[in-house]
């Protein structure tokens, strides 16, 4: 994650309050202080800035951890710190000290929701809902409790009838585990495929493609022709037919089907350029 979503919150960090360690001045009171001066403040004020950065210098032991908590994930603790610091700045910003409530007990569930959301929101391959992941999450809890229970794999009937969801939420859920993690084009075939890179089974390059902006694009201008130039053009190079063919179709000669075909093309031609 980049420090610039960071940065734009915190500015830069705040010199630690002079004197506070030298004189024993507990970290708890001093915050307690800082929150009751930091109440009295206007964002325009000029110690609102010093204040705000000094609480979350203060408090940055909260997030560490926080973090701690999930030490076991794949992402760098650094990052994980960060988008914790993210969530003791909202909780700095929201907390009224007249509550009655530690700022601690107040911060600990902003700061940990904001990390669950990030792992939430990047833990997956393929965005879907969070009702889909919440569910996902829901049936692996309880497949896990039902296979211990039963001594086999629970069925959907069961699944069903154990978070009292529908049978067709509990495949819903199950398929959205395939958007978790993602398969690399590259990796080798499963042995009994015996073919090359998922990347070479996938789909191809459709020739046909490159024509769809012009047919599009020819489709208004063909509109307007007359019914017998219309014809041509489609026998000519849809039905494949050579001039004489055309003739011989429509009652005319070779010649006069060229000297048809010609101008035609020009005015399509135009039309596509005056249009573009």
């Amino acid at each position: 994650m980049s420090d610039a979503r960071v940065h734009s919150a915190v500015v830069l960090p705040a010199p630690r309050a002079a004197g506070a360690e030298e004189d024993g001045l507990d970290t708890r009171t001093l915050s307690r202080s800082l929150f009751l001066r930091f109440a009295e403040l206007e964002p325009a004020h000029p110690d609102y800035a010093y204040v705000r950065n000094t609480l979350i210098e203060l408090n940055l032991p909260l997030v560490r951890y926080a973090a701690a908590r999930f030490r076991s994930r794949n992402e760098p603790m650094e990052d994980i710190v960060q988008v914790g610091t993210i969530g003791l700045i909202k909780a700095i910003d929201r907390f009224d000290s007249e509550r009655g409530v530690e700022f601690p007990t107040f911060a600990m569930p902003t700061i940990i929701g904001e990390i669950k959301r990030f792992f939430r929101d990047t833990s997956w391959s393929v965005r879907v809902p969070r009702r889909l992941q919440e569910l996902r999450l829901a049936l692996t809890k309880a497949g896990d409790e039902l296979s211990q229970r039963l001594d086999r794999s629970p069925t959907v009937a069961e699944l069903a009838e154990c978070l009292g969801v529908s049978e067709e939420d509990v495949v819903e859920g199950l398929a959205v585990g395939n958007a978790y993690t993602a398969s690399s084009l590259d990796s080798a075939p499963a042995e009994e495929d015996g073919e090359g890179p998922l990347a070479e089974r996938l789909g191809y390059e459709d020739a046909a493609m490159e024509g769809v902006e012009y047919r599009e694009s020819l489709k208004p201008l063909l509109a307007r022709l007359p019914a017998r130039e219309r014809r041509i053009i489609m026998l000519r190079f849809f039905g494949n037919m050579t001039q004489s063919q055309i003739g011989e179709e429509i009652g005319i000669s070779q010649m006069h089907v060229s000297r048809l075909l010609t101008r035609t093309l020009s005015t399509l031609r135009e039309g596509l350029i005056s249009e573009s």
